[in-house]
């Protein structure tokens, strides 16, 4: 199947490229170097161009350390050369060091750069309607390939790649889709946002939202598009058609203060977007204009979004919701009418109700609890969280009803991916950081109890599962640049076969993440 077409030379982002040597000199200082080896292709302001952006912010993922061996040694399966044989070892080690330094002027992302930076390939609607493949459009899998900066799309029913094709440097966030399944959104560490078309294997449109951004979300009619940046401190609304820029929102407290945005969300019961923010104590509510057919009397009682209906809420407002704390990490539950947030400083957690915007509980949950990877499940007639620890070897699994912790298990390590199903009786977290990041751990639902521990390959890091759409099947991430997504049976825990990838990170089922399926984070 023939590659896509990726516009502004898309395909050659795949590693940090500090481009070629326009020079020997390395005399003047690494403020030199940079100008002389690095600007034409990563900016003379370090904000990126046909290479990724050399900030700290958007290095926070590479070490020093490493930097200077990606100098050194150039990057496989990228444009990026060895500088090895040009630069000394002390030369190498100052240029390194000046990338990870802010730079004496904040650089500025708005308007008139994000439109600058929009370009449409295929316009909506412009691309035939038929999938060019046989498999279930709703049971495709598409594979984050971290190692070499790829994407795989996966068939669910017999797992054999549909297609590959290069992305953006440094995905983050996890792709969202629309509610068809037809496009998939991917947002970059560098801002990009990426538009593809499922059904014909093709870049539909990009825009670069900001500098240094966390995640992207998609509304649930799949209309409009939101960006979280932490630099510069802003959300930025987007019309999905063609990724069309529509506002852009300074995050200011009342009194001045800005803030970076640590994440946004859908939040479809409510019709809105939900924003977490990093340095003032408030949530943020969006609206998006809702659906205009009437709403049905059922007898229950009404959503959020019902209650929306037929009163004066303006759209794509911002709603400010005073909280306690700083909340960072989010998890939301089943009607959106709570917001779980992580403490700052990961000591614990409180639930907010987003009515009212009153504390209802907190949580004691030490060891920063991951709860953007929290899952849910039904347990002897009552709705309980699951949430793994970053910093603590253990899952805590909380009732819901009153916000008590139930249970805790300890585990081999620090986690970082918890999945389950529906249709599953277990769930599986990792064990992300540690000596034992080989190991995953598979929970009894019903018992709430460790039941088996697989090791899939020693040495190796096994993380990150995610079901196929009927819960039968679920591939498992061996994170290694010379890894492999592996495919079990859900049932009777056996490995299948593997699919050999590139450092393989998330991997997202298009039923699971567009029907919000129970135990799939969203």
């Amino acid at each position: 199947m023939r590659a896509c077409a990726l516009p502004r030379g898309l395909a050659i982002l795949a590693g940090a490229a500090l481009l070629t040597i326009l020079a020997p000199a390395q005399a003047g200082g690494p403020e030199a170097l940079y100008r002389a080896q690095c600007a034409s292709c990563h900016g003379a302001d370090r904000l990126g161009g046909i290479g990724p952006a050399l900030l700290p912010g958007n290095l926070s993922r590479l070490s020093p350390e490493a930097a200077e061996a990606v100098i050194r040694d150039g990057r496989a399966a990228s444009q990026m050369p060895g500088f090895g044989e040009r630069l000394d070892d002390a030369a190498i080690a100052s240029l390194a060091e000046w990338l990870y330094r802010e730079p004496e002027v904040a650089p500025t992302w708005g308007r008139d750069e994000i439109v600058a930076s929009h370009e449409v390939t295929h316009p909506d609607g412009s691309l035939p309607d038929t999938p060019r493949f046989e498999a279930d459009p709703l049971n495709l899998f598409v594979v984050v390939e971290t190692g070499d900066h790829h994407a795989s799309v996966l068939d669910g029913d017999t797992f054999e790649r549909i297609h590959r094709f290069p992305t953006r440097y440094a995905l983050h966030g996890g792709p969202k889709y629309t509610p068809n399944g037809r496009y998939v959104f991917f947002g970059s560490r560098d801002g990009w946002i990426t538009k593809v078309d499922l059904y014909n294997l093709e870049v539909v449109a990009e825009v670069r939202a900001g500098i240094n951004m966390r995640n992207i979300a998609v509304s649930a009619d799949g209309r409009y598009v939101m960006a979280a940046n932490y630099l510069p401190h802003s959300l930025v609304l987007f019309d999905a058609h063609n990724l069309d820029l529509m506002k852009v929102y300074p995050v200011v407290g009342e009194d001045g203060e800005s803030s970076r945005v640590s994440a946004v969300y859908a939040a479809p019961p409510r019709g809105s977007f939900i924003a977490a923010l990093k340095d003032l104590e408030e949530v943020w509510e969006i609206p998006w204009p809702l659906p205009t057919e009437p709403v049905v009397a059922t007898g229950h009682m009404a959503t959020p979004l019902e209650q929306r209906r037929g009163h004066d809420t303006p759209n794509f407002q911002v709603r400010r919701i005073p909280v306690p704390d700083y909340l960072d990490d989010f998890f939301f539950d089943l009607d959106y009418d709570h917001v779980i947030g992580a403490a700052r400083g990961g000591q614990g957690g409180m639930v907010v109700n987003l009515a009212s915007g009153e504390k209802v509980a907190d949580l004691p949950l030490e060891g920063m609890p991951h709860l953007g990877s929290g899952i849910t499940w039904e347990h002897e007639g009552r709705r309980v969280m699951a949430t793994p620890h970053l910093t603590r070897a253990a899952v805590s699994i909380i009732d819901m009803s009153d916000w008590t912790v139930i249970k805790t298990l300890e585990t081999d390590g620090p986690g970082f991916f918890m999945r389950s199903h529906a249709n599953s009786p277990y769930a599986w977290v990792d064990v992300f950081f540690g000596p034992n990041r080989d190991r995953v751990h598979v929970i009894d639902k019903a018992r709430l109890e460790i039941v088996e521990t697989l090791i899939p390959e020693p040495g190796k890091t096994a993380a990150h599962v995610e079901f196929d759409r009927d819960g039968e099947k679920l591939l498992l991430s061996l994170w290694e640049e010379e890894g492999a997504v592996i495919v079990y049976d859900a049932e009777t825990l056996e490995e299948e076969r593997r699919i050999p990838m590139s450092r393989p990170s998330g991997k997202y089922n298009v039923w699971n993440k567009t029907r919000y399926e129970e135990g799939t984070s969203h």
